[in-house]
């Protein structure tokens, strides 16, 4: 059980750190750009479905062995 406590820790800090630099780059470009807004929304669901796709893959990696 304890180990199941260090990864979820872990993959909460990895996501919080990838979260935050996600978002010093938007507004990076938002800056730049001098809007608002640093993406659109057809720019929002792209990014929507390949963040899924990610989830997905790494939902996936053990299945492969399993067969």
């Amino acid at each position: 059980m304890e180990n199941r406590g260090r990864t979820l820790l872990l993959g909460a800090l990895i996501g919080a750190a990838t979260g935050l630099i996600a978002a010093m780059l938007l507004n990076r470009r938002a800056a730049k750009d001098d809007r608002t807004t640093a993406i659109t929304a057809g720019e929002g669901i792209k990014l929507g479905v390949l963040i899924f796709g990610l989830l997905r893959a790494i939902a996936s990696l053990g299945d492969e062995e399993k067969k």
